[in-house]
């Protein structure tokens, strides 16, 4: 990475400019260079190979004429003497020079070790051109060895006549050395400059590049909140003009930053410590501004969300909430797992007018009036119910004191059985307040647990024992059954009794004659809470009732629970007295199958700890 970033600097991207630049100009000239010296010695190499051809032709042209004219004495002397001037005046360096009569026949060669070839056709293009008068024969070759060479052929002529040809064939390797050479002297010339323009372009990099880190240095700080710093004016031309501006603009950027930080900090403390949910949108509808409390209410991301999808309004009712003041709407979220209700919330919109440009933002406010709600609903269903059942005994009790008023109080019989329902009637209403009085003391923690060892055995067999004679009366048959290496538990004797009298009170009452009941006591899975289960085989609970049957004044028979003495607050008390230990209560029951009704309790030390 720190590669890569170096790479990336200004001053390694001026001098890889300057490089470039250097190396684009040298190439350009040393192929321009190299190029025109190559030719200039091609050409040079060839004109010396066809100017010794054509004196060669010229002064083999009259020997060459016996091949014609004379007879063959005569001709065997000319080609000896042509041979040995061929050899001695016109060898060239590496060069063969070759003369030909006119059958294309070679006659004399300047090579010793091709006397053998005297006589000999050669077959070759170049001299089949020269004996057909063809003026330019040349080409580039590359024999066996790779050796690259210069072959000429010129044709000899007599009076016009063609009479033979000479045929050169140089190596051209010397040529290609010096064009080499020349290529390395160019190349170390180009390393040399590369070099010194890098070093040179570092020079007058590092002069740019300086205070431009200077600046980079100073931004770097400012953007970690550092505006002490200064960036150094070393001029006064364009990048010291724009230092001077940098350290101004420094300054008044550190002057409104403070102000800034100052606002948001109290905004943000505001709507930190607001136990309302607060949401901000732009003049689009789009959230920008949100506090915590606002995700805690709806359990959802607030990025970028428009309030129309977020409350699930119409453009047209979100555009009239916009418009005015205190406009609110009551919001319905679903409640999470394990709650048993939905939550409700308020929502109140109040727009954010800006001078001159009118709407620009919405706030909206959030109250979570859950709570509220349930209380007041639970509120009126407790009057209700308080009411309904305390009118049903008062006017019982004025109904029938009205009669006794009347006359009927001079009849003992009938006297002595209405002021039994008056003092049943009394009795229940003792019981119901009673009841109350002791779910209120449980709500408001007047109640204090007074804990001590008790034997679980022992309390399960009383239990039986005090409901014998209900038991007796309907044919219903108890059992007790108790965990081995269960004993002493540290609970509140008094209270637990409640709870199991409420509990076999009402199994006794909903279980069929001839039915049976099951007490038991046993630990949990992981040893560390007591479990107790009240288990019938009465007629059990409808699935519809199960979830309401904990609640205070819930029935499921009105009538038949209310003809049994029963308040319908019961299972509420029992529940609260097991929530007070630290427990939790449960019910499953199957309609016609019966009923099982299991709680739990801690298992404490006698200091209080769990075992």
């Amino acid at each position: 990475m720190k590669a890569r970033s170096f790479f990336r600097t200004i001053q390694v991207k001026l001098v890889i400019i300057y490089l470039l630049l250097i190396l684009v100009a040298m190439q350009l000239i040393g192929v321009y260079f190299i190029s025109t010296v190559k030719n200039s010695l091609i050409t040079s190499f060839t004109n010396n190979l066809k100017e010794q051809a054509d004196i060669l032709s010229k002064f083999a042209a009259p020997s060459l004429l016996p091949n014609i004219e004379v007879d063959n004495d005569s001709t065997e002397g000319t080609t000896e003497d042509l041979n040995l001037v061929v050899r001695n005046l016109f060898s060239i360096s590496g060069a063969e020079v070759q003369v030909l009569d006119a059958n294309g026949k070679i006659v004399a060669t300047s090579l010793q070790v091709h006397q053998s070839r005297i006589g000999q056709k050669n077959n070759s293009l170049a001299v089949s051109r020269a004996l057909q008068n063809i003026p330019d024969n040349e080409e580039e070759i590359i024999d066996d060895d790779n050796t690259r060479k210069k072959s000429i052929a010129l044709p000899v002529t007599h009076n016009d006549k063609v009479v033979g040809a000479v045929y050169v064939v140089a190596s051209m390797t010397e040529l290609y050395e010096t064009v080499n050479r020349v290529n390395q002297i160019f190349f170390s010339g180009t390393l040399i400059a590369l070099g010194l323009t890098g070093v040179l372009g570092i020079l007058l990099a590092h002069t740019i590049t300086n205070p431009i880190k200077g600046l980079t240095r100073q931004a770097e700080a400012v953007a970690n909140g550092r505006f002490d710093l200064k960036a150094p004016v070393l001029g006064e031309d364009e990048i010291g003009r724009l230092s001077m501006a940098f350290n101004e603009m420094t300054t008044r950027l550190k002057e409104a930053l403070s102000a800034n930080e100052e606002e948001n900090e109290k905004l943000v403390s505001v709507l930190s410590n607001m136990s309302d949910g607060v949401v901000a949108a732009d003049e689009h509808g789009v959230i920008i501004v949100w506090n915590r409390r606002a995700v805690e209410l709806l359990d959802e991301e607030l990025q970028g969300v428009e309030l129309s999808k977020l409350f699930d309004l119409t453009p047209e009712k979100l555009t009239e909430l916009q418009q005015g003041r205190g406009r609110m709407i009551l919001l319905t979220r679903d409640g999470q797992e394990g709650e048993n209700a939905d939550s409700l919330l308020k929502v109140t919109f109040t727009p954010i007018h800006r001078r001159g440009k009118g709407i620009t933002g919405t706030i909206a406010v959030l109250q979570d009036v859950t709570e509220q709600e349930k209380l007041e609903q639970s509120r009126r269903q407790f009057v209700a119910n308080v009411s309904h059942e305390l009118r049903t005994p008062l006017t019982t009790i004025k109904s029938y004191a009205e009669a006794l008023n009347d006359g009927a109080l001079e009849e003992k019989e009938l006297s002595e059985r209405f002021v039994g329902v008056i003092s049943n009637e009394t009795e229940r209403m003792i019981r119901l307040v009673t009841d109350l009085l002791h779910l209120s003391r449980l709500d408001s923690k007047q109640a204090p647990l007074r804990r001590h060892l008790t034997n679980i055995h022992e309390m399960l067999d009383e239990m039986a024992d005090r409901f014998s004679f209900q038991l007796r009366q309907k044919a219903i048959k108890a059992n007790v059954h108790v965990d081995r290496g269960l004993h002493k538990v540290l609970l509140d004797r008094d209270q637990i009794d409640q709870v199991l009298d409420n509990l076999f009170s009402n199994a006794i009452k909903y279980t069929l004659d001839g039915g049976s009941i099951e007490l038991a006591a046993r630990k949990s899975a992981d040893s560390s809470f007591l479990e107790i289960s009240v288990k019938d085989t009465g007629i059990g609970i409808p699935k519809k009732d199960l979830t309401k049957i904990f609640d205070r004044f819930y029935r499921v028979d009105k009538a038949r629970s209310r003809n049994m003495g029963g308040t319908g607050l019961g299972l509420s008390i029992a529940r609260e007295i097991v929530k007070a230990h630290g427990g939790t209560i449960a019910l499953y029951s199957e309609l016609n199958e019966g009923t099982t009704v299991t709680f739990t309790l801690p298992l404490l030390q006698e200091g209080g700890d769990s075992e």
